[in-house]
């Protein structure tokens, strides 16, 4: 199963990941998508959002229409959603103009500690 990891990190993080990757010739085991805040992660991923990724796992490419069908929502609204998980890079767009979450499950990871 492809799986993604949704999680709360710092960009100084991320890139130290992405550097350590980059020297080791050593690619990440699972997939990644990394938020500055907990705050960020909420606000770009908001319940119909999710509802969306919920129909999209594992559909392969579909428009955008097809997306508000399966999503039983109106296309307007879901075109708005989709303009907001592409530019968080959470969807991608085909050659052909198709959206695609290319996962089957999302996992989401963060810790929330004491200030």
């Amino acid at each position: 199963m492809k799986t993604v990891t949704l999680d709360v990190r710092t960009p100084a993080d991320s890139m130290a990941e992405f550097t350590h990757a980059w020297k080791t010739g050593k690619a990440q085991k699972t997939a990644r998508i990394s938020f500055a805040t907990p705050e960020l992660l909420w606000r770009v991923l908001t319940e119909k959002r999710w509802e969306l990724l919920k129909v999209l796992c594992g559909a392969g490419p579909v428009s955008i229409r097809e997306a508000a069908r399966r999503a039983e929502r109106d296309v307007k609204a879901v075109h708005g959603d989709v303009t907001a998980l592409l530019n968080a890079g959470v969807l991608n767009k085909t050659e052909d103009g198709h959206i695609v979450f290319p996962y089957e499950a999302v996992k989401v990871e963060f810790l929330l500690q004491a200030a």
